[in-house]
């Protein structure tokens, strides 16, 4: 496409998939479209259609600017607009506004906005100066614009308009308000300004917009379906989990259900960890803060720890990682290459300062349990030991449910440490066992960590949603930092190659993620209570605690339920507790000796003796096997 056609032009091209190779800029009547602020690339080699990631970012960022529109429009220029941008799911603007949005503004904005829509006002784009853009603004009273452009080093910004309204963006957006043929204002939300807790507290509106009703249909559907399955509801509808405001934000408190399911992970992990020839560790909690110098995480992590202690006028630090304690037991003695290599693992809890607003019932949280292991290394075994993990990592993975993934590999970071031949190294080893395992995966730029680079692995829900879990990172650095060596074939001190790993992240977000994935019906081998007694008399209590006790003590995870209420009654209990099966006993169970067994989907099985039933659980129950 040559420079200089019009802004429709291009949009036109680039929604009717024609444009397959792109200049960066697109000189137009109205001032400079600049394709590179949302596409960031050089040339464009797939066809790119309004539907498309960069097509989308167009639509939602030229949405956001229409539902600000409308915002001004309805409720006066009084209101403070700050920043409006598109975001994986849609967009969002932030308002300082005294009296909260209610649900009715939502409905008034969007009708708002369907009448700028259908007026198809042209956005028109233009370059001012900085004191113009000063001067704009200052008359409008927008006080937060002109702390924006206060932080702008440029001579000039650019504005875009239409209608009445204007705001400074650099772009690009749709030729005019008509392209918007879907969209959806979702809810309201509390945001500091600028992400900081001592800022004014803004209103945050999200919306949404797609390029037909038909994916907005479905991208609201799905909505419907993830309020469902939300672990925050479900953990506390079924006694999983609670977060006290007496013990603090983002800790959690495990219930017997929910820590009854942890105990089953837990057992899971280190039965395969044994059989995958790792050894378990337990450390402490708490270190001397001299360690996390030692380790670089006071001069590069220090702001996500939290204060430090002091205990017989020595400095300690609550722990925010597992890695120096395992570096402690390594130095502990003289280690040799007939060793190599050494694979440790821990469920080592950890805490973290994150902020309250960011905190999110088990996904974000402030003390949390790391399936961690760290790895040390010969050089010429690195490759090898990260394959061996990936295997591990997918066969685990997929024993709880997850079979589709994205995969990044990430690189060095501009803030980071160690020698341009050790990333080089750590990131090939990771390319290339990537590669011997037959796994697609994106490069992310910038997003190692600070001591090595990493893969990222994110696992996708039954609903399509991706969620950060595995990570594999490589790391020369903290070797050479606590003066780490073993004794090579040739007689000398050589340092090893540390390789830290966590599969499922942390218990927590993990367990939070399988709730949202089984909506709390979780398999029989999950199952915190895998099966419920429901008498439908008082007749057969004595029956029912006898095989209550059986299969207790059979190892089946059973709860009885012998009320004075209807069995219909205990029956519709059992089924919101999304329990397996529910074991229904009256007058001919305790003649017969037997069980009548009800699935949770309604379906009856025929007739068993809890002999039986111990031999279904036992069959049906079982931990799954992984190579």
């Amino acid at each position: 496409m040559p420079v200089g056609v019009s802004v429709t032009e291009a949009l036109k091209a680039l929604c009717s998939n024609k444009l397959r190779k792109a200049v960066l800029a697109v000189k137009t009547s109205q001032g400079l479209l600049d394709l590179s602020a949302v596409l960031a690339v050089d040339v464009i080699l797939e066809p790119i259609t309004i539907a498309s990631s960069a097509g989308l970012e167009i639509l939602r960022h030229s949405t956001s600017h229409v539902m600000a529109q409308a915002v001004i429009d309805i409720f006066g220029e009084d209101i403070q607009v700050t920043i409006g941008p598109a975001i994986a799911d849609g967009f969002y603007y932030d308002f300082a506004k005294e009296i909260p949005f209610s649900s009715d503004d939502l409905e008034k904005i969007e009708a708002r906005m369907q009448e700028i829509i259908a007026a198809r006002l042209p956005f028109v784009r233009s370059e001012v100066t900085r004191e113009e853009a000063a001067s704009l603004f200052k008359n409008k009273g927008q006080r937060y614009k002109l702390e924006l452009l206060d932080s702008i080093e440029a001579e000039t910004v650019s504005l875009y308009q239409q209608g009445e309204f204007v705001d400074m963006c650099r772009g690009p957006h749709l030729p005019h308000t008509g392209w918007i043929k879907a969209f959806k204002l979702i809810k309201v939300a509390g945001a500091y300004w600028r992400g900081d807790e001592k800022n004014a507290m803004l209103q945050r509106v999200y919306g949404t917009a797609f390029a037909d009703a038909k994916a907005l249909r479905h991208y609201l559907h799905q909505l419907e379906e993830a309020k469902k399955r939300d672990h925050r509801r479900l953990g506390k509808e079924l006694e999983l989990f609670t977060i006290s405001d007496q013990v603090g934000p983002g800790l959690i408190l495990w219930q017997p259900k929910g820590a009854r399911v942890r105990r089953l992970i837990e057992d899971f992990w280190k039965d395969e960890h044994y059989r995958h020839d790792y050894e378990l560790l337990y450390t402490p909690q708490i270190a001397k803060r001299d360690l996390w110098q030692t380790s670089g995480h006071l001069d590069f992590y220090v702001d996500d720890m939290f204060s430090p202690m002091d205990v017989d006028n020595v400095s300690y630090q609550i722990k925010p990682m597992n890695c120096p304690f395992h570096i402690a037991i390594y130095k502990t003695r003289k280690r040799s290459y007939r060793e190599f290599p050494l694979r440790w693992c821990e469920l080592g809890t950890v805490y973290r300062y994150e902020r309250t607003g960011a905190l999110h019932g088990l996904m974000r949280v402030r003390g949390f349990t790391q399936d961690d292991a760290h790895i040390f290394t010969l050089p010429e075994q690195l490759e090898q030991e990260i394959y061996n993990i990936l295997d591990l990592n997918m066969n685990i993975l997929k024993a709880f449910g997850f079979k589709e993934y994205e995969v990044y590999l990430s690189t060095r970071p501009e803030k980071s440490v160690g020698s341009d031949g050790n990333w080089d190294k750590s990131t090939a080893a990771l390319k290339l066992a990537l590669e011997k395992k037959g796994m697609n995966f994106e490069i992310d730029p910038g997003e190692g960590v600070f001591y090595g680079p990493k893969i990222d692995i994110k696992i996708k829900d039954v609903l399509g949603r991706s969620w950060q879990c595995s990570t594999i990172q490589v790391d020369f650095n903290l070797p050479e930092r606590f003066g780490i060596t073993y004794i090579g074939e040739d007689g000398n001190e050589h340092q090893p190659i540390m390789i830290h790993r966590a599969l499922m992240g942390s218990l927590e977000r993990f367990f939070g993620i399988l709730i949202e994935h089984y909506a709390g019906a979780f398999p029989l081998w999950l199952a915190p209570v895998q099966a419920r007694i429901l008498n439908i008399s008082d007749a057969q209590l004595d029956y029912a605690g006898q095989v209550y006790q059986t299969l207790r003590k059979a190892g089946v995870r059973i709860e009885k339920d012998l009320r004075n209420e209807k069995l219909s009654y205990k029956i519709r209990q059992a089924q919101l507790s999304k329990l397996p099966y529910m074991l229904i006993i009256g007058d001919k169970e305790v003649e017969n000796n037997t069980l009548t067994v009800r699935l949770r989907d309604g379906k009856n099985l025929d007739p068993m003796t809890a002999e039986d039933f111990i031999d279904l659980i036992r069959r049906e129950g079982r931990t799954p096997e992984i190579n």
